[in-house]
């Protein structure tokens, strides 16, 4: 069948902003990765910097292999079973830039998870617990939620509660998914040394380099462009005319939506804990700013920028909350990276419910075209149903990765594969696991290897 040359440009000019939002979302990694090394103190510096190369790497052949068979292989409505459905791409329904941009999705999850469990886990069981959640893990939530034959698809034959569950960027897919199982991860494992004094007080383990915190946090936000926009993953499904307005018109719209949600919550974050603490910290307000970002992410293409606001107004509150609760309970997450995903995630998927607007979701999910009715957001009139998809996407995630994770990593605990000695811990993961520091020492007497580090502290004894 011959192709028209305006059905040629529209796949062509598709095709270049996939890829370029695949790019800006690989961007993402390098700012998890400056926002993770600075957040550690300067002996794990090198340590987390391998993670972070390991989650990218490892995700890569998981999803290569197995992950995106799961996500979109169509034969299983739990799972899919189309096993290495990659090896027979293109195949006229997905091509090899619609696999990159799911890929730069994929890693960006082991990344969260990596952030609750650093500076005391083992290096072995990173690359076992990012390979299982990459390959396996993470793709069935992706083909719940936006794959056309997920049960909990916006875009199903059949949908939820005749809604489905709008999860447009992945505040559930991505972040919830991140966040739980690095929850039972840092719960497994127990706080690091010295996290807790004898009396159960907090003790602050700052990270050692607050320039990285907000780099990283600036690259992330860059890259939350290719994220939440780019997740119109074809901008140009129809052109606009008296019966389409084009999805592509909601494109500019998302950009703005993220970028308030996030602002929003950064200066929130920012004046609440300068009222908790008694000073001004940076680093909250970088926080903040990725919570924000977190929970607009659900909704980002279906709101109105003034909900947005809203978003981020109440997920500073959210992240600000969690972390005290987290301290009461003596739960260690050196990136808050639970709390900070995991609880901005829910309420942007909760947010979406009661704020998402139809003619948006028409715009989103069929292409604008005029005539089509949908349910939409709760506090706008739109019914029962798009909240209670919601929901259920949020209570079927976290089972869903509590009895997988959960169990993986007790597992790699009863066989001592998960955390560190406490020498090592003290030592630092740098010396202990790596051979040498990130940083090179100033100190003469500074230990220059796990053994000097052992000697030195018989000595002191």
């Amino acid at each position: 069948m011959a192709v028209s040359w305006e059905e040629s440009v529209t796949a062509s000019i598709n095709t270049i902003y996939l890829l370029f939002s695949a790019y800006l979302v690989f961007v993402m990694q390098i700012g998890f990765a400056m926002l993770c090394a600075g957040s550690v103190r300067a002996k794990n510096a090198m340590n987390i910097m391998l993670t972070n190369v390991v989650d990218a790497v490892a995700g890569s052949i998981s999803f290569y292999l197995f992950g995106f068979a799961f996500a979109y292989g169509d034969t299983n409505p739990f799972i899919g079973t189309d096993f290495f459905a990659l090896f027979a791409i293109p195949n006229g329904t997905y091509d090899y830039g619609f696999f990159l941009f799911q890929w730069a999705f994929a890693i960006a999850v082991a990344g969260i998870t990596s952030g609750s469990i650093a500076e005391r886990t083992q290096f072995s069981a990173y690359l076992v617990f990012s390979f299982f959640i990459g390959g396996f893990v993470y793709p069935v939530v992706v083909h719940w939620v936006w794959s056309s034959s997920g049960w909990l698809s916006p875009s199903s034959s059949d949908l939820l509660l005749g809604s489905g569950a709008i999860d447009f960027a992945g505040s559930g897919v991505v972040h919830l998914v991140g966040a739980i199982a690095g929850f039972w991860g840092s719960l497994i494992e127990g706080p690091r040394v010295g996290r807790f004094d004898a009396f159960g007080k907090p003790v602050p383990l700052r990270g050692h380099n607050a320039t990285l915190v907000v780099l990283g946090t600036f690259l992330l936000w860059f890259g939350w462009f290719g994220f939440n926009p780019g997740s119109f993953d074809k901008i140009l499904v129809a052109y606009p005319s008296t019966t389409h307005q084009g999805n592509w018109t909601s494109v500019g719209r998302t950009a703005v939506t993220t970028t308030l949600a996030g602002s929003t919550a950064a200066i929130i974050t920012l004046f609440g804990r300068r009222l908790l603490v008694g000073h001004w910290d940076a680093l909250d307000a970088c926080n903040g700013l990725l919570g924000g970002f977190v929970a607009i992410t659900s909704g980002c293409a279906v709101v109105e920028p003034w909900a947005a606001i809203v978003c981020g107004f109440v997920s500073a509150f959210v992240l600000i909350g969690l972390n005290i609760l987290a301290l009461k309970l003596h739960y260690d997450d050196p990136l808050e990276a639970a709390q900070l995903h995991g609880g901005c995630g829910t309420w942007g998927l909760i947010f979406t419910g009661l704020f998402a607007k139809e003619e948006f979701v028409v715009q989103a999910y069929d292409s604008g075209v005029k005539g089509v009715t949908r349910p939409y957001g709760l506090l706008l009139g739109g019914g029962w149903g798009l909240l209670g998809a919601q929901v259920i996407e949020i209570l079927v995630i976290v089972v869903w990765v509590s009895v997988t994770m959960g169990p993986l990593f007790y597992g790699l605990h009863k066989l001592d594969m998960l955390r560190i000695s406490t020498n090592e811990e003290v030592a630092g993961l740098d010396i202990s696991s790596h051979g040498g520091y990130a940083y090179a020492p100033q100190d003469d007497d500074y230990p220059r290897s796990y053994g000097d580090f052992m000697r030195l502290r018989i000595d002191q004894a």
